[in-house]
């Protein structure tokens, strides 16, 4: 794939994390990147790539969307970026086997997913919990054990990028950029489903 598109294929993904996504939805023809609908508007699906081991377990958390602290109060579950991103998805697993170089590992068939009303309202009760602590201002004692499918956690490029966010007192404060993501035991359920593989939960 990279061959035909032209691009050249790194030795490792340490300095290129997003390279894999990046190359399958530009052969998609995806449109939005890193804006906050989908990648293929007029479609309204989300693609995700999505490392995946021998047995097909997904071996990595899967990113959303970035969090927007300073309104995440003000949003609700039904207008979130999560929400929008997570309407409808097409995931491709990716073979992600350490002793398999880069360039020579497969994609896996894609399957296009909507979350269930039950998926759905678990996220829902997952994004009011952790956008109600953003807006109370405790965003710096967030940890990643918080919330059943859906968890938030630091996504900056290195530790000096800081964003704005509401203290406990509804003050300004810098902290590191937040992101939203899914926890492997949800998306190994995802393509447990589809691929009739062993769920871990």
């Amino acid at each position: 794939m990279a061959e035909r598109l032209g691009r050249p294929v790194p030795p490792d993904q340490r300095r290129h994390k997003g390279w894999v996504g990046q190359l399958v939805e530009a052969a998609l023809g995806g449109e939005a990147g890193s804006a906050a609908g989908p990648d293929f508007p007029h479609l309204g699906v989300e693609l995700k790539t999505i490392p995946v081991d021998a047995r097909g377990a997904p071996r990595e958390t899967t990113f959303v969307c970035a969090a927007p602290l300073t309104v995440l109060g003000q949003l609700t579950w039904a207008e979130s970026p999560v929400r929008a991103k997570l309407a409808r998805v097409l995931w491709v697993p990716v073979q992600a086997d350490p002793e398999v170089p880069l360039g020579e590992r497969r994609l896996g068939s894609p399957c296009l997913w909507s979350p269930s009303p039950e998926e759905d309202a678990a996220l829902g009760a997952d994004w009011r919990e952790l956008s109600g602590l953003v807006a109370d201002g405790y965003v710096e004692t967030i940890t990643a054990h918080r919330g059943q499918w859906l968890q938030i956690r630091p996504k900056a490029a290195h530790a000096r990028i800081r964003t704005w966010a509401p203290d406990d007192e509804g003050d300004p404060i810098r902290t590191l950029p937040r992101g939203f993501y899914l926890r492997t035991r949800f998306t190994a359920r995802i393509l447990a489903a589809h691929y009739r593989l062993p769920s871990s939960g």
